[in-house]
């Protein structure tokens, strides 16, 4: 009779096309876990979900479209999660946008669109995943959530990022604790400062044109503020999302950890 071979755990990663969340996708799929990924650009889903499967014959890897400021549509992806790849252990609340300007000029639809992505989302996924997974709920289950150095310390022409992001990190400390006094998962935040991204090149230019300097003098101004003098990368933030998720981390909770070369100091 053939042993027993358990399950992998299930790891869902949102906005895991890209950047950071496809290094934590990478990351997770390297310890052996299940990971499922959602975007919502379907074509280039398919796209990731092939170059993951490519990368390695073992890995485990499946995504959903879904647009995470859309409440319906977040519930009908976790329960398809849930039912044909088995409940998320693990959540990594990693979908963003960024946005900002002349906070006098910010028109509504852009606050309402960054708060909706960057925030709302975060806690639309999370109880979604809560209500449909008892392996989630479990003192094993990890809830990791990504926000931003610039959610502790504000972010110049960043208003609505930076609120956004302050939000996740007030959120992520009050469901930990909410969790830690019944025996219930881990809930962490991860803070990267400059990551170098797509989305961190389209901010230099946004930067470019508002301060109505090139591009090249704003990487050098953004470097300059960063002790270690580089861009953190991707990989590296996935590193700590890594950890978070692993069984040394079970003592770790309620915590905002900074991956940023030292630009955030609290």
């Amino acid at each position: 009779m053939p042993a027993h071979t358990e399950s992998p755990s299930v790891a869902l990663v949102t906005g895991g096309t890209s950047g950071i969340g496809l290094s934590i996708a990478q990351a997770l799929l390297q310890d052996g876990l299940k990971v499922v990924i959602t975007g919502r650009d379907p074509g280039k889903l398919d796209t990731v979900v092939r170059s993951l499967k490519m990368e390695d014959d073992h890995f485990d890897v499946a995504g959903y479209a879904c647009d995470v400021r859309d409440r319906g549509a977040v519930h009908d992806m976790v329960d398809r999660c849930a039912k044909e790849h088995g409940e998320p252990k693990v959540l990594v609340n990693n979908a963003g946008r960024s946005g900002g300007g002349v906070t006098a000029a910010i028109p509504d639809d852009l606050w309402l669109d960054v708060i909706d992505t960057n925030l709302n989302s975060v806690f639309w996924v999370t109880r979604e995943v809560i209500r449909s997974s008892d392996a989630i709920k479990q003192p094993t289950g990890r809830i990791i959530n990504i926000a931003s150095t610039g959610g502790k310390q504000g972010v110049p022409y960043g208003a609505p990022y930076s609120a956004a992001k302050a939000g996740v990190i007030g959120f992520t400390k009050a469901l930990a604790k909410e969790f830690a006094a019944h025996g219930g998962p881990t809930v962490n935040a991860v803070c990267p400062g400059y990551v170098e991204t797509p989305m961190a090149q389209g901010i230099r230019a946004s930067y470019a044109k508002l301060n109505n300097v090139t591009e090249e003098q704003v990487l050098a101004d953004f470097e300059a503020k960063i002790p270690l003098g580089r861009y953190t990368t991707p990989e590296e933030v996935a590193g700590m999302v890594r950890y978070l998720a692993s069984p040394a981390a079970a003592s770790v909770t309620a915590q905002a950890l900074n991956v940023c070369g030292g630009l955030g100091s609290y």
